[in-house]
């Protein structure tokens, strides 16, 4: 299934490479969040890719193999990993002498390096990530941001496409249409920027202003349109009562405030007398460890939520703590292929416990453990430490959840009628009759 990839303006990642974790620095990285995410260099080698090998070297008169000059002499190495670099050196510096083209800088030769490093490893989520994406990564986890408050994606010509504005968010109030495409910021083309570049030009403190030039479908000249960035709440949740008195909730990813924001949307449901609650938990990437434990804990009493497992056979287990308001409202759970990481540890959970019915289609299936460790440059390297079972022992990784009603729902027909929702009317009346 495809993955399209959203950001926030302003901004947060809505829908798509979301790590998560918990507060002793554990991160469950959502789907799609590998090392290939992230921008390129743009001059370097291609990302996840060793640095080349080329032909060996040429005499202009002479044949392949023969040197033009006499090697260096190189000190013998004193071990293994010093041979090793040792041989990363002396190729650069051959580079430096005998490339003909513009060489890539130090910073990029590092960078994918690196890359190539973690490429060897065959661990997709095990993934180095530059300084100006960590950044806005570290930003959009706090649940907060300061900025314009859209939605937004690159088109397939490279532009920066807004997806949507929040309701009452700066963007909506200057003016800021879905479908417009960014073209400048403060009259600096972005055009041929990478997600985060744009992103990073359009973000800026609370009360700042920011000129952006956009075109407009429809109208034959850029519009420019100033907005005042503030400072704003991630929208993370969807809520309304349904038909028969059923409670609908769309979580849409477990950042820092998605259990005080659901705990508040739960209670407020609760009291208007509610036959159940439907918990929309598809395309939900995932997001911070303990937040999904404490999700799943609203609807559990004193039980196993999740068990994690190291390499070294040790493993630490999550439980869920009694006298929160969900524990005894009917529950259904939707789930899909986007439903990922966190958002899998919730579903299992209460599956395993026979709390909730899962209504919808399998699961992603990305159930390890990712650790960041921050690096002096502000990049980041984040590492696969552990994988997570369910309370019945299932591994998630590479497996994912099923759910117990699957209801198919083609991309072909959700893009033609996105209002019949086949997968939400199948929870609805599993609430209602019970069956």
């Amino acid at each position: 299934m495809k993955v399209l990839v959203v950001c926030v303006l302003g901004l947060t990642l809505a829908t798509g490479i979301f790590a998560a974790g918990f507060g002793s620095a554990y991160l469950l990285l959502g789907r799609g969040d590998g090392a290939a995410a992230w921008p390129a260099a743009p001059s370097g080698p291609a990302d996840g890719e060793p640095l080349p090998k080329g032909p060996p070297p040429q005499d202009p008169d002479g044949e392949p193999g023969e040197a033009t000059e006499t090697p260096r002499p190189v000190s013998p190495p004193e071990d293994e990993t010093e041979a090793t670099f040792e041989l990363f050196w002396e190729a650069w510096e051959l580079l430096e002498e005998h490339f003909y083209g513009e060489l890539p800088t130090l910073q990029e030769i590092t960078y994918a390096a690196i890359r190539g490093m973690l490429n060897a490893l065959d661990d997709q989520y095990t993934a180095f990530i530059e300084p100006e994406v960590t950044a806005i990564l570290r930003e959009d986890a706090t649940g907060e941001f300061e900025g314009i408050g859209a939605f937004v994606d690159l088109d397939d010509s490279g532009r920066v496409r807004i997806v949507g504005t929040f309701e009452g968010g700066p963007a909506e109030e200057a003016g800021i249409r879905a479908e417009d495409r960014v073209i400048a910021v403060d009259g600096d083309s972005i055009v041929g920027d990478t997600l985060y570049e744009a992103i990073g030009k359009i973000r800026g403190p609370a009360g700042s202003r920011v000129t952006l030039t956009v075109e407009r479908e429809g109208v034959p000249d850029p519009v420019e349109v100033t907005v005042v960035r503030a400072r704003l709440a991630i929208p993370i949740i969807e809520s309304e009562v349904l038909e028969g008195g059923v409670g609908y909730i769309n979580l849409r990813e477990f950042s820092a405030t998605a259990t005080q924001n659901l705990e508040e949307t739960l209670e407020s449901m609760l009291n208007q007398d509610t036959e159940g609650i439907v918990l929309d938990l598809r395309q939900n990437p995932g997001g911070w460890l303990d937040q999904a434990i404490n999700v799943a804990d609203l609807f559990l009493g004193d039980v196993v939520v999740a068990t994690e497992r190291f390499s070294d056979g040790s493993e630490r287990v999550f439980r869920a703590s009694a006298g929160d308001l969900g524990e005894d409202v009917p529950l259904v759970v939707l789930v899909n292929s986007g439903s990922a990481s966190a958002s899998e540890i919730v579903a299992g959970a209460l599956q395993d416990h026979g709390r909730a019915t899962l209504v919808g289609m399998p699961t992603f299936g990305k159930g390890s453990v990712q650790r960041p460790f921050p690096l002096s440059d502000g990049s980041e390297l984040r590492v696969t430490v552990a994988l997570w079972f369910t309370p019945n022992n299932q591994r998630i990784q590479g497996q994912g959840l099923t759910p117990d009603i699957e209801v198919p729902w083609p991309e072909e027909e959700r893009l033609e009628d996105p209002e019949r929702d086949p997968q939400l009317q199948r929870a609805i009346e599993f609430l209602l009759d019970r069956e």
